[in-house]
């Protein structure tokens, strides 16, 4: 499951190949839009939303994409082979005169009206990588509110909802827990008053400090310390010791409402209940 700092740098790489050029060729391979000419038009801009993309076009269209679980985009340069999968996994081609973007495995793909935007985003919460999230109180207001609105919902899924604050997947939502020193499965009534709004603020760290990079980490900050072993504290470390107690890590699926997640914790650090 994506997380929305991998989202982030995907729309940079998309928006740094064809903002503000024009197409020379686009094919969205969607019955539905399989006839849509966007040849001659220019990539006004490439704007993520939490799990959301959006290729803003000329004459008020936006192409959204949503990677999922599987779902990429890779860019080439002319003349480059496409090594993102099989050509029947391909749902979109972006291409103008100095790049060409392939779309494999899209599971979202589709063509909108840009006023029209909020109809795909619209029920979403606050975006964690938002450009005003540290000018704007309001964001980080309306997202601990979010969280509080369900006192009966396990903390994990809480996080996971995407109508409560928009870029967690099963990595930090882990993460997060572990720092808050809290099981996944704890309801939101049980936590202390400040931790809600610790969550959300050391949420949008994690994610602001890892958008620049490809190797994530939630453990130090220093890129240049540690391995790749000890990058997260809990998440993909099962059966491995705790970093901070030395305990097993555990590892179990939590519900998110539509599917089971998976979900890292360690049953010392992280008092409360569990699955």
């Amino acid at each position: 499951m994506p997380e929305g700092d991998t989202v982030w740098q995907a729309a940079r790489r998309l928006h740094a190949a064809l903002a503000h050029r024009s197409l020379t060729h686009a094919d969205l391979r969607v019955p539905r839009f399989a006839t849509a000419d966007l040849a001659g038009r220019e990539v006004l801009d490439v704007t993520p939303y939490g799990k959301h993309l959006l290729t803003r076009i000329e004459g008020g269209l936006t192409l959204h994409s949503h990677l999922r679980m599987e779902g990429a985009w890779r860019v080439y340069a002319p003349g480059r082979p496409w090594r993102g999968g099989p050509s029947h996994q391909i749902r979109a081609v972006l291409r103008n005169t100095e790049a060409t973007a392939v779309g494999y495995r899209l599971p979202v793909l589709e063509l909108l009206r840009t006023a029209d935007e909020h109809t795909v985003i619209g029920h979403l919460g606050p975006d964690l990588l938002a450009p005003d999230w540290q000018d704007d109180a309001s964001l980080r207001d309306r997202a601990v509110h979010n969280l509080l609105a369900a006192p009966d919902r396990p903390l994990g899924e809480a996080l996971l909802d995407q109508r409560n604050l928009a870029g967690i997947g099963n990595v930090y939502k882990s993460e997060l827990c572990f720092l808050a020193r809290v099981t996944p499965w704890l309801p939101v009534s049980a936590l202390a008053p400040d931790v809600p709004a610790r969550l959300v603020a050391t949420a949008h760290r994690l994610l602001d400090l890892n958008k620049d990079h490809p190797d994530r980490r939630t453990t130090t900050t220093h890129r240049t310390s540690g391995t790749n072993s000890d990058r997260l504290y809990v998440y993909g470390r099962e059966s491995r010791p705790c970093l901070r107690c030395g305990t097993p890590v555990r590892k179990a699926d939590q519900g998110d409402g539509t599917r089971e997640r998976p979900t890292c914790w360690c049953p010392n650090c992280q008092p409360g209940p569990t699955n």
